[in-house]
C-alpha cells in the first residue's frame, strides 16, 4: 500500500504522527468507451467556450458563479486557506460507538505510527478499546475539510470520512403516513421467515456475481469473438419478475418459509448422505 496522506493526530497535549492509507478498494474490472461503428476509443477534451482551445490540466482555475457575477480562484488561492496546510487530525470529543448513526460512513482509512517509538499511537489505540468509544476528529484532506470517526480495527486505528450533518437527507414519504394495521399472524410468520434466515454475518460467503459474469463474458468473448452466443454461454436466464405490490402478502409469506424449509431439508439430505457415503462399511463376520 501507499500512504495518501501525512500528518499526526492532536489527542490532548499528545501528538500521534500517522501515516494514511485507502483501506479499501475496487475490485471492477476496467471497460473504457469506445464507438459501436468501428470500435474507436471515445476521448474527452477539455475545450474552452471562449476560445474553443483544449486547455491542459495546468492551466485551469476555479470559479463561483452567484447572480450573474463569476469569481476565478486560482490554485495558489485556494492552497492559502488555513485549513488546506493543515497536516493535523484533531481529536473533538469521544462518544459511544452507538450513538453514531451508519448513514454518516464515507470511505474508510487505515493509520500507520509514523515514528520511531509507536508508543503513542497504542496508547491513543488501547484507550478506545477500554473505554469502549469512537473519537470524532476534524481534519483537511484533498481540498476539504472533514469530519471523521477515529475506531480501533483489530490492532489498526481506522479513519472513517463522516459526512456532515446537513448533507444527510430527511425522508419524507407521504406512503408512510397512512395508517395501516398489521396482523399478529402477520408479524408471526415474518418473524418466522427472520429466525429461519438469521446468520453470522461473513462477507467471504458473498461474491459479485455481476463482475463474475463479466469476467466470464470478455474471456468468451476473447475466445469466440463475434461468433458469441450469450445464450450458449449464460443459458435462457429468465428474470426474476417486475416488482411490485403484493397482493397476498399472507401467501407470500408462507411461500418464503416453505421455500427456506424445503432448501434447509435438501442441505440436510445431502449432508446424510454424504456421511452415509464416507462411513466405513462393517466388516462381515466369519464363520466358525
Amino acid at each position: 500500500m501507499r500512504a495518501i496522506w501525512k500528518g499526526s493526530i492532536a489527542f490532548g497535549l499528545v501528538n500521534v504522527p500517522v501515516k494514511l492509507y485507502s483501506a479499501t478498494e475496487d475490485h471492477d474490472i476496467g471497460l473504457h468507451q469506445v464507438h459501436n461503428k468501428d470500435g474507436g476509443r471515445i476521448r474527452y477534451q477539455r475545450k474552452c467556450e471562449i476560445c474553443g482551445d483544449v486547455v491542459a490540466y495546468e492551466d485551469i482555475d476555479k470559479a463561483y458563479e452567484e447572480e450573474g457575477r463569476t469569481v476565478v480562484l486560482t490554485s495558489a488561492e485556494l492552497k492559502s486557506l488555513p485549513e488546506e496546510n493543515s497536516r493535523e487530525i484533531e481529536v473533538v470529543e469521544f462518544i459511544p460507538a452507538e450513538q453514531l448513526d451508519p448513514i454518516m460512513y464515507e470511505r474508510s482509512y487505515f493509520l500507520e505510527p509514523d515514528s520511531k517509538s509507536p508508543k503513542a499511537y497504542m496508547l491513543l489505540r488501547q484507550t478506545l478499546e477500554d473505554t469502549d468509544r469512537i473519537a470524532i476528529v476534524q481534519y483537511a484532506l484533498r481540498q476539504k475539510t472533514r469530519l471523521g470517526a477515529l475506531r480501533v480495527r483489530g490492532d489498526v486505528l481506522l479513519l472513517q470520512a463522516l459526512l456532515w450533518g446537513d448533507e444527510v437527507r430527511e425522508a419524507k414519504f407521504p406512503s408512510l403516513e397512512t395508517d395501516i394495521k398489521i396482523s399478529d399472524k402477520e408479524l408471526e410468520m415474518s418473524s418466522a421467515l427472520v429466525e429461519s434466515m438469521a446468520h453470522d454475518f461473513d462477507p467471504d460467503e458473498y461474491t459479485d456475481d455481476y463482475q463474475a459474469q463479466l469476467k466470464t463474458l470478455i474471456e468468451a468473448k476473447l475466445e469466440k469473438g463475434e461468433a458469441l452466443d450469450t445464450e450458449a454461454t449464460f443459458g435462457n436466464v429468465e428474470g426474476e419478475g417486475e416488482g411490485g405490490d403484493v397482493i397476498d402478502l399472507m401467501e407470500a409469506l408462507k411461500r418464503s418459509l416453505d421455500k427456506k424449509r424445503g432448501k434447509e431439508k435438501a442441505s440436510d439430505d445431502d449432508a446424510a448422505a454424504s456421511k452415509a457415503a464416507t462411513k466405513p462399511k462393517a466388516r462381515a463376520k466369519k464363520k466358525a
